[in-house]
């Protein structure tokens, strides 16, 4: 029944390309341990080289560097600061508009102890804002390293040398915040914190940044963080408060959130090194819970990118389906071998399933059934199909952040890998959730947060949908792996209208796959995925369990 963890690529060829470097190398010790590299070419010149140092810091230079480097920025010597670094226009122009837009004033820099070539350091100021004087302190790091030309000690310059949460593009900034606070309230009226769920904090930021102006609310006076505007919608990070020196008026904002299903799915996450789950409202798109582990800024329930394994079988049978190559009831043979593009697949432990129909493979999750059919298939049919029925890849305007998921046209054993959700396929559990919502409701409804109505955006719609009969199907395939399946075990006692669907990605230089597990029940539907930890019915169905039985 555990057929989806391996899907055993075989053969095909790796090219090993070697390099020939010509020319005499000659490497010669120094008195202090350090090597120095002389080419064929002053060997033969006889010409003198100045002496370029190499190897691991020493304790003096990580010390003196950092040392220079930290009075330097103290005093206000931007220039000379920058200096030190390893990108000094960049550093220089952040030096010095460091302390101008934070509103900040009699800067401290006090060093810790150096733990190899990183220096710790605490940061201490003082906020002086419209007469208003707060104190402010933060602790942050420098790493040192060797100037491979010079072979002198320099800074390794980065943002977060300045404030911790500091990335690339983004500013420190003291005034009226650019959004009022937000008092995020379920469907129902009961208001969602950060303290009490945890993976909402950063989802929380993102709705006060975009919907905040658009409650009752007053913004008040903070230090802030103002973050530079990402290349993709999915990867942009919401400005974050470091300080209030005012406090605004929060304004109410509605959410699709469900607390008691929030809170079922933070507890279901909270115990695991890493994992992430989704629920959403089959019949509307709602999202009804959102939570991740460890919970920091970036949310991996909307914005991670996972090969999602067997749960694509869920796409790859509707498009079989749609196509009229395959039906529940009919025979699929799942071979031990099938061979495609000149990459022999193999299914765990050599397993197979001789004279079985479709749904037994299905059920089993058995990887060759859905391989063997890679022959009858264009290399944009799944692509399609996953866009034009799913709307996976298509632009989900959800309120939040979130990837929407990839399903790009491939190739031959690419193309066939794909099929079982390896290859070039990548989702999360939000769109894993929606994959099992589009079989419940029948079509795809964008999943979303806020109400449409808050700022009147284009939702995505899919351009097709499940040719007659295929819904059913779908529905009859899932339920039976949700009852005698490789969901069994996951799904038992949960009675309604009840589907299923298992996943294990493979992930290279990974000892034990990516587990995934997707269910509905009723009008609810939920995915979670726990990364590195195994089969995807131990390991991620109870994730699942926790939600739909909290629902």
């Amino acid at each position: 029944m555990r057929r989806e963890v391996k899907y055993g690529l075989i053969g095909g060829s790796v090219a090993l390309v070697a390099g020939v470097v010509g020319g005499l190398t000659l490497f010669g010790g120094s008195d202090d341990g350090s090597t120095q590299q002389v080419t064929s070419a002053d060997a033969k010149s006889g010409a003198d080289k100045p002496h370029v140092k190499t190897g691991p810091l020493t304790a003096e230079e990580v010390h003196a560097t950092s040392q220079e480097f930290l009075k330097s920025w103290q005093s206000g010597e931007a220039a000379k600061a920058a200096g030190l670094t390893d990108q000094p226009t960049a550093a220089e122009g952040a030096l010095a508009s460091f302390s101008k837009q934070a509103h900040f004033s009699n800067v401290a820099v006090t060093p810790d102890t150096p733990s190899g070539d990183k220096v710790p350091y605490k940061v201490t100021t003082q906020i002086d804002y419209n007469g208003k004087k707060v104190p402010y302190s933060y602790r942050t790091a420098a790493t040192v390293q060797r100037n491979k030309t010079t072979g002198k000690p320099q800074i390794a310059w980065q943002p977060a040398i300045l404030h911790p949460d500091l990335a690339k593009g983004d500013e420190l900034r003291t005034g009226e915040a650019e959004a009022p606070p937000i008092k995020a309230v379920d469907r129902s009226g009961t208001e969602l914190t950060a303290k009490a769920y945890p993976s909402l904090a950063g989802v929380l930021d993102s709705l006060r940044d975009k919907y905040g102006s658009k409650t009752n609310g007053k913004p008040g006076v903070e230090l802030f963080i103002h973050r530079a505007t990402a290349a993709k919608p999915a990867d942009q990070q919401p400005d974050k408060t470091l300080k209030v020196l005012s406090k605004g008026t929060p304004g109410t904002l509605k959410t699709t959130l469900d607390a008691k299903l929030q809170a079922a799915a933070e507890k279901a996450v909270a115990g695991k090194k890493e994992a992430s789950a989704a629920a959403v409202k089959p019949s509307t798109g709602e999202i009804l819970a959102l939570a991740y582990s460890p919970a920091k800024d970036f949310n991996t329930a909307t914005q991670g990118s996972y090969a999602p394994g067997s749960t694509m079988k869920v796409v790859t049978s509707a498009l079989l389906i749609d196509k009229g190559l395959t039906a529940p009831d009919k025979k699929n043979p799942c071979p031990k071998y099938v061979t495609v593009g000149g990459w022999k697949f193999q299914n765990l432990n050599k397993s197979e399933i001789k004279d079985g129909t479709f749904a037994q493979s299905f059920a089993a999750s058995c990887n060759n059934a859905f391989i063997s059919h890679a022959k009858d298939l264009q290399d944009d049919d799944l692509t399609n199909e996953a866009r034009d029925v799913f709307g996976i890849g298509l632009n989900w305007q959800t309120g939040i952040p979130t990837f929407d998921g990839a399903v790009p046209v491939q190739h031959d054993a690419q193309m066939a890998a794909s099929l079982i959700g390896q290859g070039g396929v990548r989702m999360n559990p939000l769109n894993v959730a929606t994959l099992a919502a589009t079989v419940q409701s029948g079509s795809f409804h964008q999943p979303y947060i806020v109400a449409q109505s808050l700022d009147n955006r284009t939702f995505a719609k899919a351009s097709g949908s499940f040719k007659s009969g295929t819904q059913a199907a779908l529905k009859s395939l899932m339920k039976l792996t949700a009852t005698s399946g490789t969901a069994a075990e996951a799904m038992a006692g949960i009675s309604g209208d009840v589907g299923a669907k298992t996943g294990s990605a493979e992930v290279d230089n990974q000892k034990k796959p990516n587990a995934w597990f997707t269910a509905y029940r009723d009008d609810l539907a939920a995915a979670a995925v726990v990364p590195a930890s195994g089969h995807g019915g131990s390991n991620a169905g109870p994730l699942v369990r926790a939600i739909l039985t909290a629902g």
